[in-house]
């Protein structure tokens, strides 16, 4: 048995393209981590990230979504589809990752770490639906969990100390 990561540099994740990506690559830099979906509710809410992504990007900070299917099943898209449909609607260029679970057993190991550091309202673990964000400091910890329904922008100010 593996000991627990001490780190979120620790993981790794496939980008859409389907090659493999140390989150070490991002040691250093204040990180968003999103999981998104094309067909939800909140789906607008790219914009709002893809907007504090580029007015932070030159700072050292880093955005990056993690696809889901696992809510209302609103990510049916394969990578392909789904990078297009970010970068046609919402013009994204931060990092987006293949398409994982977040909850259950076949969570992706990154997200079993995120839940079980920065649990949410009621100390519940489990992601409650798309687009649940954690803010991550330049040395890996994890500082805050928002909620689906918290605007990207209303998290800028958070940012911002961090930065």
């Amino acid at each position: 048995m593996s000991a627990t990561p001490d780190s979120i540099y620790a993981f790794s994740a496939d980008t859409l393209d389907g090659r493999p990506l140390s989150l070490d690559t991002y040691r250093d830099k204040v990180l968003l981590i999103v999981n998104t979906a094309s067909e939800c509710g909140f789906t607008p809410q790219y914009k709002g990230l893809q907007d504090i992504f580029q007015q932070y990007a030159a700072r050292g900070f880093e955005m990056l979504g993690f696809p889901c299917n696992q809510f209302g099943k609103q990510e049916p898209g394969d990578a392909a589809q789904i990078g297009n449909f970010c970068e046609k609607n919402y013009g994204v260029t931060f990092q987006m990752f293949s398409k994982i679970e977040v909850n259950g057993a076949n969570a992706h190991p990154l997200y079993k770490y995120l839940k079980d550091k920065e649990p949410g309202l009621l100390g519940i673990e489990a992601i409650k639906w798309n687009f649940t964000k954690f803010l991550v400091d330049r040395k890996g910890n994890i500082i805050k969990r928002y909620a689906p329904t918290t605007k990207p922008e209303a998290i800028a100010e958070d940012i911002e100390k961090l930065l």
